[in-house]
């Protein structure tokens, strides 16, 4: 049988959302990478054409696995809250879990795992510190939707939404460093974090580089 052709040729554009351009842009060429929830493999995808990386995904959902198979990728259909263990220790140079903690039922644990199979972890998620959030929530008194948080109260799979700060402060109570910390703004530029509390009122997702400390 021979090997199915990739849907698209993706590009740093064309990976749409902001925070997946910063982890690329975050990965060394030629790293053993694990994309934890990788969707339809588009990154992974970038990362192997572009960065020469050896690339392994895990989707939760079927869809998500035959398309990233269609494009050529080694992805396995697997829960991040419990097929991570299966790994061993330092397995991966980079293992990534871009917005997917808030979806996972226990976001602790994941995080630990994530620190013990790659030597690196990139973790991405949507801010509920963030402006508009808070401004919506005051106004209406009701659940916001945002570009990061796009789906109604009712349909989202998000079950442990958190801010930037409460993910730093789980990072510290966990022993995990933190090498690098960014918000992505509202035009979708990223920006270093140097002031926790300005970030978490300023951004709308973060993306965090992350070690075991």
């Amino acid at each position: 049988m021979s090997r199915a052709q990739p849907l698209s040729t993706p590009t740093a554009g064309s990976l749409g959302r902001s925070d997946l351009r910063l982890i690329a842009e975050l990965i060394e060429p030629g790293s053993r990478v694990l994309d934890i929830g990788c969707g339809d493999g588009l990154l992974l995808e970038f990362l192997v054409r572009e960065k020469s990386v050896v690339g392994r995904g895990m989707e939760l959902s079927q869809t998500g696995v035959n398309a990233s198979v269609a494009r050529g990728l080694s992805v396995v259909q697997g829960d991040a809250d419990t097929a991570l263990s299966h790994y061993p220790d330092g397995a991966f140079d980079v293992a990534v879990l871009s917005k997917t903690l808030q979806a996972t039922r226990d976001p602790r644990a994941v995080l630990r795992q994530l620190v013990r199979i790659g030597r690196r972890a990139i973790v991405s998620f949507p801010n509920f510190g963030y402006w508009r959030i808070r401004l919506s929530l005051l106004l209406h008194g009701r659940m916001p939707q945002t570009p990061s948080l796009p789906e109604a109260w009712y349909e989202t799979e998000n079950i442990h939404l958190c801010t930037l700060l409460d993910f730093l402060s789980l990072c510290r109570e966990e022993g995990i460093a933190v090498d690098h910390a960014f918000t992505v703004r509202d035009d979708g530029t990223p920006k270093e974090i140097t002031s926790p509390t300005l970030a978490n009122l300023l951004g709308q997702d973060g993306v965090f580089l992350l070690r075991r400390d």
